[in-house]
């Protein structure tokens, strides 16, 4: 995979434009009705940076981060500040956010993942990119210690255990973290005239799949 583990500016992501995209087909019968099919099992995120520049500055940072990254060919971490956390953006990271799995004995190693829930309804989604540090887990509501009890792979976003759970006991985390995403262009059109007049470039996004 091409990655650099590497955050893009989160003062310059601050204030920007984005969130999830879902891919829909629908087909309108001859009666009315609809049929809705989806190719996609989880949404994929886009941003747009232009927005969160303030000064000339911003611009010269980004375009240094643009050159290293060699455009779209790298992808990056991105601070979505609307979406970093486990739990609500008011709240603090606490160690039981979010039910990450069940213990069997056998299995070390889990993914980290975040569930969005509304009514009866609900969807998880994979977390990859979780933030250096800031990783908490319960094991049947007892706190855990990182590098005692467990790793984090922060290239994945798993958990690696040093001993399996025991059967049906829950593993509980919660965490900060980051969109794993790339530039969604192969050029970045601006200049200090067009700045300076209020002109925002625009610098899109897109969220890669790991």
């Amino acid at each position: 995979m091409q990655f650099h583990e590497i955050r893009f500016p989160a003062a310059l992501s601050f204030g920007s434009m984005g969130g999830p995209e879902r891919r829909t087909d629908i087909v309108t019968l001859s009666n009315g009705y609809e049929e809705r099919n989806t190719p996609w099992a989880h949404s994929r995120r886009r941003y747009d940076a232009g927005v969160g520049l303030r000064a000339m500055d911003d611009v010269d940072e980004v375009l240094k981060f643009f050159e290293a990254r060699r455009g779209q060919m790298f992808a990056f971490r991105w601070k979505d500040w609307s979406d970093f956390k486990s739990c609500k953006p008011s709240e603090t990271v606490a160690h039981g956010d979010q039910t990450i799995g069940f213990g069997n004995g056998i299995t070390t190693e889990f993914q980290l993942t975040k569930t969005y829930r509304s009514g009866e309804e609900s969807y998880t989604r994979n977390i990859t990119k979780p933030v250096s540090g800031s990783v908490l887990v319960s094991l049947a509501g007892d706190p855990l210690s990182e590098g005692v009890h467990f790793e984090v792979d922060l290239a994945r976003g798993v958990l690696i255990f040093e001993r399996a759970p025991d059967e049906d006991r829950e593993i509980t985390a919660g965490y900060e973290y980051d969109v794993p995403v790339r530039f969604d262009a192969d050029r970045i059109h601006t200049s200090a005239a067009s700045f300076q007049a209020g002109e925002v470039p625009s610098i899109p996004m897109v969220e890669v799949r790991l």
